[in-house]
């Protein structure tokens, strides 16, 4: 579940839920009570890096050409595993 960020514009008081996105927005205030709660907008608090779906799929890198059938590499470089059961071999 995502967190969203509030703050009181009575009070000021500024704080962080964890709801469901389809929860409906908080109103009251858990400082001073009233019903004057603002959803604020904040940056994504995550980052994709490193190998997998997103970089090799959507990142400008190698084509899905230089790839065979099988999805291997063409070109053959030596591995550190060597036994052959890894993706890369």
């Amino acid at each position: 579940m995502p967190f969203y960020e509030y703050r009181c514009g009575t009070c000021g008081h500024e704080f962080e839920a964890m709801q469901k996105i389809n929860d409906a927005p908080l109103t009251g205030c858990p400082e001073c009570g009233k019903e004057s709660l603002v959803k604020l907008i904040s940056a994504v608090g995550f980052h994709l890096k490193g190998s997998g779906w997103y970089e090799t799929d959507f990142k400008g890198g190698k084509k899905s050409s230089e790839n065979d059938a099988s999805g291997k590499s063409a070109e053959s470089k030596p591995h550190s595993c060597g036994s052959g059961n890894c993706p890369v071999c």
